[in-house]
């Protein structure tokens, strides 16, 4: 198992908090929770070793244009960086879905 910890600072507040995918071979969780700062902390959690650097562009990408004030938690059981992608775009718009 391997984490990898994330911190970016945030412009946007969420709403509300939100739980999309599920945890199954290939694929992945996305849960993300409102921060009451300034910050997006994102911990991910995966299986498979050996993708930091596909990691790294791909939040790194994501949360530079949806830099909500969030805790985020992804939970990877081997998921392409388009599902985690696809995940990521569903857990925003549950938050925002008010």
């Amino acid at each position: 198992m391997e984490e990898l910890i994330y911190e970016f600072n945030a412009e946007k507040k969420l709403e509300k908090s939100a739980h999309v995918g599920v945890v199954g071979s290939g694929n992945l969780e996305v849960i993300i929770e409102p921060r009451k700062d300034d910050k997006v902390i994102v911990n991910v959690r995966t299986g498979i070793s050996g993708f930091k650097r596909t990691w790294d562009e791909l939040i790194e990408r994501f949360f530079k244009e949806h830099n909500y004030a969030s805790n985020v938690y992804i939970n990877d059981f081997g998921a392409t960086p388009g599902v985690v992608k696809i995940r990521l775009y569903q857990a925003i718009e549950v938050t925002n879905d008010v």
